[in-house]
């Protein structure tokens, strides 16, 4: 303990260059912290997004593709799924429930979901969990919509308030449905999904706001909600289908008649096994990422370990004033290494530090444009074995200039030979 306490004051005694090898290993710690968390978070958000759903059907396309745009509403279906063909899949004897999803449409930057009351008493995210309301009840009239907790947060709505959707995701003044406002009656708890950021309203809604609209243009002024029939509202065509079924074990053989249904191309896809293929696609960037940050650790370690070989021959006169007083080379040894391990520690301890300030600042930022949940938990195993590891790595970087300072003894005298 006294040899650590003595490493604190001569560290402090050498304040700049002390500071600037605990910045260096800081930064260093913070890349390859950074880099897992946000791996790690990331694979949990994705996987924390839809729960339950035993499959995903949409036109024919990539599996990866159909799950991005379906579930995490990124990017665009290649095309639609006639009604006619969501009817005969919902008449399977396999199938228990089918959540229908319209999509294309926006409101001041969040997707607009058309899809059917199933949304709200199927939809599960997390470990299941079923959507609940902090307030209102989900959409009954033609023109009533239920808002996620990000789009009542940032845009300010509560419960009765008007909104107007636009055609497309580009919300213009040209492509917007003004004649038909929706009036807000629900708001969702938060979910930490893609749920948070969408508008969701009624599939016939959908059908309602595109009368007089053709290629994505208005031709004419447009109807008046008094001047539409719900009862006539029949959908056309939508974007996915969400199913969930009896039985497990018809999950293989509902894929495979979806997959070769005649009547159009189809694409039917089990979540989980599509997110393990994301995964696979993204793997190569991870590792890529935590080799890149490991390096930067390295250089960090070795910064501390230039730092500390430099400072020996302007400490030669120190090194021998202490064995003057008694103490033994090992004490010399001892003391290099606790000035590596402190410096190693403290870094450590800025670093941790710094990701968790970054993440709590920049978290609301990420869900919003990324729709990534992270946050600032405290460090799992893993997280504390790569601590564990630059730990380790400082104490080794340490011996070095330890085994100099060792070796030298008082034949050096009490003044430094140049």
């Amino acid at each position: 303990m006294a040899i650590f306490r003595l490493a604190i004051q001569s560290l402090t005694n050498r304040k700049a260059t002390a500071f600037l090898t605990i910045l260096t290993v800081a930064i260093s710690v913070a890349l390859l912290l950074g880099v897992e968390r946000v791996r790690t978070q990331a694979k949990e958000s994705f996987a924390n997004t839809i729960s339950g759903t035993d499959l995903i059907v949409g036109a024919r396309s990539g599996q990866v593709n159909l799950l991005l745009y379906s579930v995490f509403r990124i990017g665009n279906a290649t095309n639609n799924i006639g009604w006619d063909s969501v009817e005969e899949i919902q008449r399977h004897p396999s199938v228990a429930w089918s959540i229908p999803i319209s999509l294309g449409d926006s409101h001041r930057g969040f997707r607009v979901v058309g899809t059917t009351g199933d949304y709200f008493t199927h939809y599960k995210y997390g470990n299941k969990q079923p959507l609940t309301f902090t307030q209102g009840l989900p959409f009954n009239g033609l023109f009533d919509t239920v808002i996620g907790a990000e789009v009542a947060e940032k845009l300010e709505y509560k419960l009765g308030d008007d909104i107007v959707i636009a055609h497309g995701l580009a919300d213009r003044k040209f492509s917007r449905h003004d004649n038909l406002p929706f009036t807000i009656t629900g708001i969702l708890a938060p979910t930490g999904t893609p749920v948070d950021r969408s508008v969701h309203v009624s599939l016939p809604a959908i059908e309602a706001i595109h009368i007089g609209w053709e290629s994505g243009a208005r031709m004419g002024v447009g109807v008046s909600a008094e001047g539409i029939d719900p009862d006539k509202l029949q959908p056309e065509q939508i974007t996915a289908l969400l199913v969930g079924l009896k039985s497990k074990i018809q999950t293989f053989a509902l894929l495979r008649t979806i997959n070769e249904y005649k009547r159009e191309p189809l694409t039917a896809i089990m979540p989980g096994i599509a997110l393990h293929e994301l995964w696979g696609l993204m793997s190569v960037a991870e590792q890529a990422l935590l080799v890149v940050s490991g390096f930067v650790v390295v250089a960090g370690l070795l910064g501390m370990l230039s730092s500390l070989l430099t400072s020996l021959n302007e400490r030669r006169r120190e090194m021998a004033i202490l064995r003057a007083m008694g103490a033994r080379p090992a004490h010399i040894f001892a003391l290099l290494i606790s000035e590596a391990v402190c410096l190693t520690l403290i870094g450590i301890m800025l670093g941790i530090a710094s990701v968790f300030a970054v993440i709590t600042i920049a978290a609301p930022f990420v869900l919003s444009q990324y729709g990534l949940q992270l946050s600032a938990t405290l460090l799992n195993s893993r997280e504390w074995m790569l601590m564990g590891i630059v730990l380790v790595s400082g104490l080794l970087v340490g011996v070095l200039p330890a085994l100099r300072a060792y070796r030298q003894s008082l034949s050096d005298g009490m003044t430094i030979r140049i």
